[in-house]
């Protein structure tokens, strides 16, 4: 699950400690988990506060979302982006996951060594907008 957190116009994106790169906050549903609520509970155990869902991004997946592991296995994952409004900016991070967060413009994007499947979301995310 990925949370498209987002204070007018500009997108709260982390750099995540295990790769150093740059992405949107969120990550996996626990066993009997439902998708949004396995999203509130990763944006409070990443950022230390809650965020109401304003609804859904996008369903994203492909080549972009491929991952290899230690031992050889390769997969790919799927995720729901929800548009995310934050209830503080007061962010208290997870140090074993998050090294630090930054507020960008979708312009902004292009100068982080990123995760490239965050640009699809954001584009995307401008193009939906209320």
């Amino acid at each position: 699950m990925t949370a498209v957190v987002q204070v007018d116009d500009r997108f709260l994106v982390a750099r995540q400690r295990d790769s150093g790169l740059w992405s949107l906050v969120g990550g996996s549903i626990e066993p009997g988990e439902e998708p949004e609520a396995a999203l509130l509970r990763e944006v409070r155990e990443e950022l230390g506060v809650p965020v109401a869902v304003r609804g859904i991004v996008g369903a994203y997946g492909g080549a972009a979302l491929e991952t290899s592991y230690p031992n050889g296995d390769r997969v790919g994952y799927v995720t729901i982006a929800y548009r995310c409004e934050p209830a503080s900016t007061d962010f208290a991070l997870e140090p074993s996951e998050l090294i630090e967060t930054r507020w960008v413009t979708q312009a902004d994007i292009a100068g982080l060594d990123r995760h490239r499947w965050i640009d699809d979301v954001l584009e995307d995310a401008v193009r939906t907008a209320p």
